[in-house]
């Protein structure tokens, strides 16, 4: 008897689940009118993303890790020729919902560093960075940039980072290696 009674209590209490969702209601007899009212809220967390090459167009973490790579094994005459390296350009995104974003580019020790001898080094102002975005332009390494707020305060801006290399001394032989990390940071 009470295994049949807790069953129908159940399932009394499964019929009835619906009806303590329901919204507001307002039953008028007569002249007048029914009013009902409905909240809503949306929950918008903080969020900072930074991408600089692969990765850009998902707000995702992505690992990889582009390389530039700039050869002079074909035309050796130009080494240390003053000429600009012909632009790469990578694809960056950076986007923020509370305030301003500084992003700081720093590199890995004072330069590229060769692979025959670690004392060979093309220092880091040799590398050159220009944006297609004058409202996201890119911090040389050991300094800062602000991308310009889109709206209040959101940032949400695409551009396209040149980078080329200055060649302006000769280098002795090797392939020259180095690393710059981009970080943002928002308030």
């Amino acid at each position: 008897m009470k295994k049949s009674l807790f069953i129908k209590t159940a399932v009394a209490l499964a019929l009835a689940a619906p009806l303590l969702a329901s919204a507001e209601s307002d039953l008028e007899i007569g002249t007048g009118a029914a009013a009902a009212r409905l909240n809503f809220q949306v929950v918008i967390p903080r969020v900072l993303f930074l991408a600089v090459g692969t990765g850009n167009a998902t707000l995702a973490d992505n690992g990889t890790i582009d390389t530039l790579t700039y050869d002079y094994s074909a035309n050796p005459a130009d080494v240390g020729s003053g000429t600009d390296s012909a632009a790469q350009g990578v694809n960056v995104r950076v986007l923020g919902n509370n305030g301003q974003i500084a992003i700081a580019a720093a590199g890995s020790g004072a330069g590229l560093v060769s692979d025959l001898d670690a004392a060979d080094i093309i220092p880091w102002s040799e590398i050159l960075a220009t944006s297609s975005v004058g409202a996201f332009a890119a911090p040389a390494v050991g300094a800062s940039a602000n991308p310009t707020l889109s709206a209040g305060k959101v940032t949400n801006r695409t551009a396209i980072w040149n980078y080329a290399y200055s060649n302006t001394a000769v280098a002795a032989p090797g392939t020259y290696s180095g690393q710059v990390t981009y970080t943002a940071t928002m308030p």
